[in-house]
């Protein structure tokens, strides 16, 4: 059977029966991609009121990451970064409106390295922004998964831009529950070549509509805020306060008196993606793939709910950056594996092609996580690097984060001393050398952005035309 390789920028007609048989031997890839997910997991610790048990149970066997971090805090950049192998300030994919398609080559993409290694690719969901990307990438695809249900008329769908909703329906009546059956189906089938499948969950992206039986979860008088401090954008320069305040969520969110509501809403919708990964993770196990397939869950970035004064993501503090990343994979990873290196999503690209024989392309720009899969204490001299629209970055180290925007202002915070990020030691003269040291992990080249004439996002398919125009 001949089929088309790309390997190294060569083109290959056919394959060889020995290449086949490596193809055949190759380990399987669940790839799970989660929207929204801030570090409100059990296991990572960060609010003790969250239920996930199946994330964590997956977590406990192999390896997952306390400090893993978004190279964007948005979901078109994020996405486009991890699924290309390239920083956004390499792509000038900067924002939720940069069209990524013509900015990133097809054949720059995971999942067209993986179908031009031998590999079935399987989509479903959110995997880029908006969708699915080019059907052109995918050996198959989900389609028409459904809708889901309206907020009725007459109840309250939150307050401002913060949507949130107790909804009176079924598991099975949300659009994720869909991806999660069709994800299923495919785990439970017999496949011919190893399969790659991405099967991309929209919660808890907002609305946080799920059905009520998850809000009866988290009883309104049991909730906790998270912490946060009065006047804690005093100390934070303009560019950081500009992107703090804009939509005035905060304000509105305090004038309403529903915090805790809201809070209760993400809580209760982190719960309803936690029993989707489930039923997935289920599948796979009563599957024949169980033993020979790599898990990685991944969330495209982080969440305020009101750290900071700030809602959403859209910012380069700890909130809007950290995000789950845990790992699955038979033969390296051992079970309850914790990694605390801060690493950043630019390295999943390149982990999964070293994990499954396939040659990192020339062009992905992070480096393996195999020696941390396999060593989850093994030494790693790279901080993570996040950006936030042109010649915005953060560093993140194991100790800092040292923010410096486009107009040379900085915030810098001990993230041991002060993981809340209250204090900004940027000013300390003490802090120079720090600062200094972390500098030299901002990237070189800071592509500019396209402009106006690269505003419009590809189309999606059904309900998620009006999502990928959103820019919440």
């Amino acid at each position: 059977m001949s089929r088309l390789v790309l390997l190294a920028g060569f083109t290959l007609t056919c394959l060889s029966s020995a290449d086949r048989a490596v193809a055949a031997d190759r380990p399987n890839v669940l790839f799970i991609a989660v929207d929204d997910l801030n570090h409100w997991v059990g296991h990572l610790g960060r609010n003790p009121q969250t239920r996930t048990p199946n994330i964590d149970k997956l977590a406990a066997r192999g390896v997952t990451f306390r400090k893993a971090y978004c190279t964007a805090p948005a979901c078109n950049p994020s996405r486009a970064s991890l699924l290309s192998g390239r920083r956004p300030s390499s792509t000038a994919v900067y924002t939720n409106s940069d069209n990524f398609l013509p900015l990133i080559p097809e054949s720059q993409t995971l999942p067209t390295t993986f179908k031009n290694a031998g590999y079935e690719v399987l989509g479903a969901g959110k995997i880029y922004h908006g969708g699915l990307g080019r059907e052109s990438e995918w050996t198959t695809i989900a389609k028409d998964l459904g809708r889901d249900p309206k907020v009725p008329a007459g109840v309250s769908d939150g307050v401002g831009g913060i949507k949130f909703a107790q909804l009176d329906c079924r598991d099975e009546d949300l659009e994720d529950y869909c991806i999660a059956d069709w994800s299923i189906d495919q785990l439970r089938k017999t496949h011919d070549k190893p399969f790659f499948l991405a099967c991309g969950f929209h919660k808890p992206h907002m609305p946080w509509n799920v059905p009520r039986k998850y809000y009866d979860m988290f009883p309104l008088e049991t909730i906790q805020l998270p912490p946060t401090r009065e006047n804690d954008l005093a100390d934070v320069p303009p560019p950081g306060v500009k992107i703090a305040g804009p939509q005035g969520d905060h304000a509105r969110m305090l004038e309403s008196g529903r915090w805790k509501e809201a809070v209760q809403a993400y809580l209760a919708t982190i719960a309803y993606l936690d029993m989707n990964v489930g039923r997935v993770i289920k599948a796979l196990d009563e599957s024949q793939h169980r033993d020979d397939t790599i898990i990685v869950l991944w969330g495209d970035h982080g969440w305020h709910l009101g750290e900071k004064e700030h809602w959403r993501k859209f910012a380069l503090w700890e909130e809007a950056t950290r995000a789950p990343l845990m790992w699955v994979a038979p033969g390296v990873t051992q079970a309850s594996g914790v990694c605390d290196r801060t690493v950043d999503f630019l390295s999943i690209y390149p982990t999964l092609c070293d994990l499954c024989q396939v040659p990192v392309p020339a062009h992905v720009e992070g480096p393996s996580l195999r020696p941390l899969l396999a060593d989850p204490a093994a030494a790693w001299d790279r901080p993570a690097l996040t950006t936030h629209g042109y010649q915005n970055h953060a560093v993140r180290s194991e100790k800092w984060r040292y923010i410096r925007y486009a107009d040379g202002s900085e915030e810098l915070y001990d993230e041991t001393a002060d993981p809340f990020e209250w204090t900004n030691l940027a000013s300390a003269a003490e802090h120079a050398a720090t600062k200094a040291e972390l500098a030299r992990w901002f990237p070189k080249v800071n592509a500019p952005p396209v402009g106006k004439k690269n505003e419009a996002q590809p189309k999606a398919r059904g309900k998620n035309k009006k999502k990928a125009a959103a820019n919440n």
